[in-house]
């Protein structure tokens, strides 16, 4: 199965819309992009194998692997990019402003009750991130004000 995760970049934060074959399942919000900087920055656009993942701060959990010059990326809840992600990805039941989310909790369990169902049936999950369609212009304008 392949999920993909469609961004708007801005700099308060990254929102994006997670579809599977083009039915919407929720949005996210991630930190803004900074170059793929460790623990500031959203990762790069891509495709990423997802997996189950356990530890004691967030429980059962999704890890996205195979991100270059990165590790544990993890899709867990938070509401603010800014205040308690690292790079990770929050899904949000909405968006309250750029990488502000509310009700990141039952986002959270809908996405991972549907991943780990296709990991335990024996199937890959991937996640192919990228721009919205008419985004692109947005990460452009986004980097040259980042760079000055």
């Amino acid at each position: 199965m392949k999920i993909h995760l469609e961004r708007e970049y801005w700099p308060g934060g990254t929102n994006g819309t997670l579809t599977v074959e083009d039915f919407k399942i929720g949005q996210t919000i991630e930190r803004p992009w900074k170059r793929n900087q460790q623990n500031v920055s959203c990762i790069p656009e891509g495709i990423y194998p997802l997996v189950k993942r356990y530890s004691e701060k967030w429980d059962w959990h999704i890890e996205v692997q195979n991100v270059p010059n990165r590790s544990l990326i993890l899709i867990h809840p938070a509401n603010d990019a800014l205040k308690q992600l690292e790079g990770c990805i929050a899904p949000v039941s909405r968006f309250t402003g750029e990488g502000k989310g509310s009700q990141s909790k039952l986002a959270f369990e809908k996405l991972k009750e549907l991943v780990f169902q296709v990991i335990d049936s024996g199937e890959e999950v991937l996640l192919e991130i990228r721009s919205y369609p008419d985004a692109a212009l947005n990460l452009v304008q986004f980097e040259q004000s980042w760079m000055d």
